[in-house]
């Protein structure tokens, strides 16, 4: 079992918390990961799809049985959060469905920062964890049902 976490990065505390939370939940279930960096939640599902690609095009890439993808998007005061939520929800859904991927979704879309660091916290809500039990469950579902050796 090897995932790929694809962390925005646009609020560094947040996405150091819900990562955290994802690595212990990975390393209690023996899973080993890789961890990427993108600059915020619009550019997860391109990183994703990066790597979905390189899988595909080299034998040399390491081969991920599953991705999580965290981030955040907190409103403000255009309908920029809209958009974002909106466009990079989708774009991982459509990860998800058409590349057959175990995707664990960790990308919190909140009114405040306060509801963020609640949802991000591992003392509290943890996304995070969240994200990387949904990852592993589908991974097992992918196996269960024959798609995966």
């Amino acid at each position: 079992m090897h995932v790929l976490i694809v962390e925005a990065r646009f609020y560094e505390d947040l996405a150091d918390e819900m990562a955290r939370g994802a690595i212990v939940v990975l390393d209690e279930a023996g899973a080993t990961y890789d961890r990427v960096a993108v600059p915020g939640t619009f550019e997860v599902p391109a990183a994703i799809r990066y790597a979905v690609l390189s899988m595909e095009t080299r034998s040399s890439t390491p081969r991920y049985g599953g991705f999580i993808a965290l981030g955040c998007v907190i409103r403000g005061e255009t309908d920029h959060y809209d958009h974002i939520c909106r466009e990079a929800s989708r774009a991982l859904m459509d990860l998800a469905v058409n590349s057959d991927l175990a995707l664990g979704f960790g990308i919190l879309t909140c009114d405040t920062f306060e509801q963020a660091r609640v949802r991000a916290s591992v003392a509290d809500k943890n996304k995070g964890a969240d994200a990387a039990h949904a990852c592993l469950r589908m991974m097992e579902l992918k196996r269960g049902l024959g798609l995966v050796p």
